[in-house]
């Protein structure tokens, strides 16, 4: 468990670094981007490493319906994250919330929670909810000005439905590739 969570203060760290730190942060200049990227890169591998070491401490039983939600939950997170990927113009409901990719982490989090009872997965899934939660919280106050962007037309939905789409698939390959059938 050590790693994992070294991981995610690390995580945590690399991202509020810029928030809590903005000067320091600026006198690191460009070269301070990349090491952030290498911090951030570290700290996902301290996670993965450090979740697939964790011994299984079973802390609660999820009852079986709330796969079904955690696999809806994931596939509205993905849309969710997607919706503001485009350019100008963004498909809901990033017109409507300021931080879409932040609100997607948690609800990912959120879903992994639901499904996942033991220690590790509360302390990874639990870690990255706070981080998300924190990051809103961060951003919002240093900048608490907001100008929602115009809603896209419907080629971008198009285009965000097939990726959503193809990105569940690509994740439940890689789950099945763990051994970790998300469907069951």
């Amino acid at each position: 468990m050590t790693l994992l969570i070294l991981g995610l203060g690390l995580w945590a760290a690399a991202h509020y670094f810029k928030r809590l730190m903005p000067d320091q942060r600026v006198a690191l200049g460009k070269p301070g981007k990349g090491i952030i990227a290498v911090a951030i890169l570290a700290s996902l591998a301290l996670m993965i490493v450090g979740y697939r070491m964790a011994a299984f401490v079973p802390v609660w039983t999820p009852p079986g319906f709330f796969t079904g939600i955690n696999n809806l939950a994931m596939l509205f997170a993905l849309w969710v994250y997607g919706s503001s990927a485009a350019k100008g113009a963004k498909a809901w409901p990033a017109y409507k919330t300021r931080h879409p990719q932040l609100l997607a982490v948690k609800i990912w989090a959120l879903a992994h929670l639901l499904v996942n009872g033991d220690l590790a997965s509360i302390i990874l899934f639990g870690g990255m909810l706070a981080w998300a939660v924190g990051s809103v919280i961060l951003i919002n106050r240093a900048e608490p000005a907001w100008t929602p962007p115009a809603p896209a037309e419907r080629p971008t939905y198009i285009r965000l439905a097939v990726i959503t789409v193809v990105m569940l698939v690509i994740i439940t390959g890689i789950h099945a590739a763990l051994g970790v059938n998300p469907f069951t």
